[in-house]
């Protein structure tokens, strides 16, 4: 039985959480529950956050890795990577000014802004999930080395 690797997991599993938490919060502010909203936002930037310094140091100081399954899905694993991690750079971007202009009550750009950017997060948790699961659960993961040799294969 192969084990899962330890940081991946729990990187993982910080961006889901993020992704439940704001639809949790999406939940609350349809309930015009504003303050509970405003705390689980919270909750769900700082999963975020947490997500991104496990998967920027394990970048940094041990590397990607490279996809493992069978080189005649690899270009389909590849271009599926490239739109995911357009999806969650665009996220990212989407997520601070969504939650820079609540905090500074700029409520009608926020109002806009934050539907779309909860729904490129939900794609964006999705896609990052199946990227797990392609890496470490359905196929066994490939060598662990740079990010772009990782991503685009040389």
């Amino acid at each position: 039985m192969q084990s899962i690797p330890i940081l991946p997991t729990i990187s993982t599993t910080f961006i889901v959480l993020s992704a439940i938490t704001v639809a949790i919060g999406w939940y609350l502010i349809k309930q015009r529950k504003i303050e509970a909203h405003k705390k689980t936002m919270f909750v769900a930037a700082i999963f975020a956050i947490i997500f991104f310094v496990i998967y920027a140091s394990r970048t940094i100081f041990i590397g990607n890795t490279s996809f493992g399954g069978p080189d005649d899905i690899k270009i389909y694993y590849t271009v599926f990577l490239v739109f995911h991690i357009f999806l969650a750079t665009t996220g990212a971007v989407f997520g601070i000014v969504t939650l820079l202009t609540g905090y500074k009550n700029k409520l009608a750009r926020h109002r806009k802004l934050g539907p779309i950017t909860s729904i490129i997060w939900f794609f964006t948790a999705t896609t990052g999930l199946a990227v797990y699961l392609l890496l470490y659960i359905f196929y066994s993961g490939g060598e662990t080395t740079s990010v772009i040799k990782a991503i685009l294969g040389f």
